[in-house]
């Protein structure tokens, strides 16, 4: 077993479209990349998180107006 190691992902040495970014779902704002140059779509994306993990105050906003 010969195989070579690559400091490329798979989805680069196949010339798959994908981001290296992570997407972040917010819950009154559109989803964002941590890539600012991203024009993939969020399914390509290997990593994803709710905007609250990083912060962001728009999720508790929606959910006191639901109580």
């Amino acid at each position: 077993m010969n195989e070579v190691m690559s400091i490329q992902c798979r989805e680069c040495r196949s010339g798959l479209d994908h981001c290296h970014g992570t997407v972040i779902h917010h819950v009154r704002y559109r989803s964002e990349c941590t890539e600012d140059d991203c024009t993939t779509p969020e399914v390509v994306h290997t990593f994803s998180v709710d905007c609250e993990a990083v912060g962001c105050q728009c999720g508790q906003s929606a959910a006191q107006a639901v109580i």
